[in-house]
């Protein structure tokens, strides 16, 4: 207890330590954490997971025309964090982190991302927040974006990684042909051709297709739907539940329904992005009929940087250095926002925190064990509950193919950033910065490039070591703290690496000829 005190002593506006607000802080979390293990109390878990979505983006993150009403009310009334990271710039490796609380690499899912047709997919030994939280009597669903592999027999899909129930495309929908279908009332057609050569892309209800090819234009009111009846149930028996909500907007192509389209002041990039903000907004309103908002966690953030090939229909990085498929900040670092009224205090940290530790954070919230394996994450209740100071001193960047040898790209420690490697991505092209460009080769940097994140978070300018003799010692902590972490690391088998049979692309008509054409229904 003494130490929890230390620890949470807060300070006052005259900047002089506070006892009285440090025992409140202590009584706060200890009134939290000890109502996890009372069943009545359980808190209800809900984490949001925004797709190709940029640093600066949202409206609460500062971008002029972007209406996100929602998530700015999320933002207002909980913790947005500054310095927040995913641990791949692309889709499936950091769906993988988020649920696993492990590095992809140590789960096998790279490089790059999973297809309709990989025979790989999330390990069924690994453990995911669901079935984190299923022995404590959780009610579990996942609705949206899977793409964690779907496999023989669809023995990766959610049903058999913990979530009772699933509603969603099982990977990008952009992962199919879509020049023939409507992304926008009454009858705009999707920009661009996406995936062809491959089935049509189906909406699956747990592991059955509803729907093939999905309807955009009704996609997001069935989410919003399917999400509400979810809650209204799991309260209305008294049982604590686990929603996972990963959104596919604002992955490309963008679509919205009737309400959104031509509602935002941004185009179709901020069509879709309201259009989500509003399926939020009634996951909030579901939260308060039934009364038990203030029991409720909620977690968003995004699961890489933007896509910035697409130009005006891709997503906004900010002041941040490139974008998706780079490990550069761009590409890694996200918004992200912790709310939980009455518990969580509004405001805004700047402590290090990553998609890594919302595992063992929800394990202490809940009272549940955390899995006997190697663990990347940390638990985050400290720094949300009381302001505490991270337990995260260092953050570890990964490029979308990650190897034994080239190791991690980056590492940050503390406030620095040091660059072992850099490299462009076609994801990130387009721009007129030279170094995210897909031209922009695979570089060596021995010394690494060092930034002060806090002074240059564009990382324009790299520290010297000419000029700044301190930096020798800096050094030396990286290279150790990267030392460290590598002996820890231990690769998994590729479920990418497993390669692709066509055959296993869900199709609602399985014995129909020719495929893939003929799959729909």
């Amino acid at each position: 207890m003494r130490r929890l005190l230390k620890t949470t002593t807060t300070t006052t506006r005259m900047g002089q330590p506070s006892v009285i607000n440090g025992i409140m802080d202590w009584f706060v979390l200890s009134v939290v954490i000890l109502s996890t293990r009372c069943s009545a109390l359980q808190p209800n878990f809900i984490v949001i997971f925004a797709d190709d979505l940029g640093f600066g983006d949202l409206g609460c993150y500062g971008h002029p025309s972007s209406l996100t009403p929602n998530i700015d009310r999320l933002a207002a009334n909980g913790l947005r964090f500054t310095d927040f990271y995913t641990t791949c710039p692309v889709c499936s490796p950091s769906r993988a982190s988020l649920l696993t609380g492990r590095y992809q690499t140590r789960s096998g899912i790279y490089p790059g991302v999973l297809y309709p047709g990989s025979r790989g997919g999330l390990p069924l030994n690994e453990t995911t927040i669901a079935e984190l939280l299923k022995p404590l009597g959780y009610a579990t669903a996942a609705v949206g974006k899977w793409h964690l592999g779907v496999g023989p027999g669809g023995m990766y899909l959610p049903t058999h990684q913990g979530f009772d129930q699933y509603l969603g495309i099982p990977y990008s929908h952009d992962m199919g042909p879509c020049w023939n279908l409507t992304c926008f009332p009454p009858d705009v057609k999707c920009f661009g051709l996406c995936d062809v050569g491959t089935v049509a892309v189906p909406l699956m209800l747990q592991d059955v297709i509803k729907k093939q090819p999905v309807n955009f234009l009704t996609l997001e009111n069935s989410y919003s739907q399917f999400m509400s009846n979810f809650i209204f149930n799991s309260a209305s028996r008294s049982k604590p539940f686990f929603l996972y909500y990963p959104s596919h907007h604002t992955h490309y192509p963008q679509y919205a329904g009737p309400k959104a389209a031509g509602a935002s002041l941004r185009g179709p990039f901020g069509d879709a992005l309201l259009e989500f903000d509003s399926t939020i907004g009634d996951i909030l309103d579901a939260l308060e009929q039934m009364q038990i908002i203030n029991n409720t966690f909620i977690f968003f953030t995004a699961d890489n940087g933007p896509e910035l090939m697409r130009m005006s229909r891709g997503g906004n990085a900010g002041p941040l250095k490139c974008g998706k498929g780079t490990t550069f900040e761009g590409g890694m670092r996200e918004p992200a926002i912790a709310f939980w009224p009455g518990v969580i205090a509004p405001g805004v940290t700047h402590e290090l925190a990553s998609t890594l530790d919302l595992l063992p954070t929800i394990a202490r919230l809940s009272g549940a064990s955390l899995p006997q394996v190697q663990l990347d994450g940390v638990d985050m209740t400290d720094l949300m509950l009381t302001r505490g100071k991270s337990k995260r001193g260092t953050m570890m960047f990964y490029p979308t193919d990650p190897s034994e040898k080239t190791s991690i790209f980056a590492l940050r420690l503390g406030k620095y950033k040091a660059h072992f490697y850099t490299r462009g991505a076609t994801h990130s092209s387009t721009g007129p910065d030279p170094d995210c460009q897909f031209a922009s080769a695979l570089k060596a940097h021995d010394p690494p490039l060092v930034f002060d994140l806090e002074s240059d978070p564009s990382e324009n300018y790299p520290l010297s070591l000419d000029t700044e003799p301190a930096l020798h010692g800096l050094l030396d902590k990286i290279l150790e703290a990267k030392a460290k972490f590598e002996a820890s690391m231990v690769f998994g088998e590729s479920q990418v690496g497993r390669g692709s049979d066509p055959a296993l692309a869900p199709c609602c008509a399985p014995l129909c000829q020719p495929k893939p054409s003929c799959c729909q229904c």
